[in-house]
């Protein structure tokens, strides 16, 4: 019995892209592995982390812009008129 070359070219084809597949999974499963080498998941979950300190103060303070200000500092830095080290 004859083996048809066009069902064994697609065999080693279908055998070797199973053989690379397993390969780049491994690969990638070890890459991963090595990039979260010394990482740990949170011990607490942020919700409940969040509730907690709801009653603190914060020690920043959240200002906002008016957008005229930001728009004639934008327009002064095109025309060259302003340092931007602002």
């Amino acid at each position: 019995m004859r083996v048809n070359p066009a069902i064994a070219f697609t065999l080693i084809l279908l055998a070797a892209m199973f053989g690379s597949g397993i390969v780049s999974a491994s690969w990638g499963y070890s890459l991963g592995r090595q990039a979260l080498t010394g990482i740990r998941q949170p011990e607490t979950r942020p919700a409940s982390a969040s509730t907690g300190s709801r009653d603190t103060t914060q020690t920043s303070d959240f200002v906002l812009l008016k957008e005229e200000d930001i728009l004639k500092n934008i327009k002064a830095r095109i025309e060259g008129g302003l340092d931007t080290a602002e």
